[in-house]
């Protein structure tokens, strides 16, 4: 029987990258990537022939059982996404099951992922906090916010620069406009920028702004 290996990989800085995952990219039968355009420069950076395939969120449902299935014969397999950690807020969560189910050795390497660095980086409390990926786009993003309003933890989101100034108005109108937050764009990257304030002080900033990249909204629990 072979193995999955989960194998985190730079979210911008390819520098970002323990030499524990470039062993195993490199040992591997076969990496399977979120996209083989953008993990083939990763890989190339490091000198990595291993053979790649698509594994994405449009096809994983087709294609676990037959991973799996590989992977029981023999064939090692090491999952990667196109930044960060596999299965957080990126494909790798059914593989994932898929294995367990059919008694599969898994191992999840240690790696970068942009929550923990948006949230040292804020200032804003991290000795509780949750993190909530992206908020859906429509049904149940109201009643997500609401929630949220009442929680007395540090709250963490993705988003897309598309949605942000809007995601920022609904955030301050829910949970308050005086709450303080972070946005951390692009980190780890050459434009990476922390902006700090109250909602409304980032609401004002970014509506006037042009913003491209990956972001990290960081928020403050409700006061007690």
């Amino acid at each position: 029987m072979g193995k999955l290996y989960i194998v985190p990989t730079p979210i911008g800085n390819l520098e970002d990258i323990t030499f524990r995952a470039v062993r195993f990219l490199k040992e591997a039968g076969l990496i399977l990537a979120e996209d083989t355009r953008v993990s083939g420069k990763l890989l190339k950076h490091y000198g990595i022939q291993t053979p790649m395939e698509s594994h994405h969120v449009y096809n994983e449902h087709k294609t676990v059982s037959k991973i799996a299935d590989r992977i029981n014969a023999g064939l090692t397999v090491a999952l990667i996404s196109d930044a960060g950690t596999p299965s957080v807020s990126d494909p790798g969560f059914l593989l994932i099951r898929e294995c367990i189910k059919n008694q599969i050795a898994i191992e999840c390497l240690p790696g970068a992922t942009a929550l923990i660095p948006a949230l040292v980086n804020s200032g804003i409390p991290s000795d509780r906090f949750c993190f909530e990926g992206f908020l859906p786009h429509k049904k149940g993003r109201a009643s997500r916010l609401s929630k949220l309003a009442e929680a007395e933890h540090t709250i963490i989101l993705y988003e897309s620069p598309f949605r942000l100034v809007k995601t920022l108005e609904q955030l301050g109108s829910q949970l308050g406009f005086d709450r303080k937050a972070c946005i951390c764009r692009e980190l780890t990257k050459i434009h990476e920028e922390n902006v700090r304030g109250t909602l409304q002080e980032l609401y004002d900033h970014f509506r006037t702004q042009t913003v491209k990249g990956e972001i990290v909204i960081v928020v403050a629990g409700r006061s007690v």
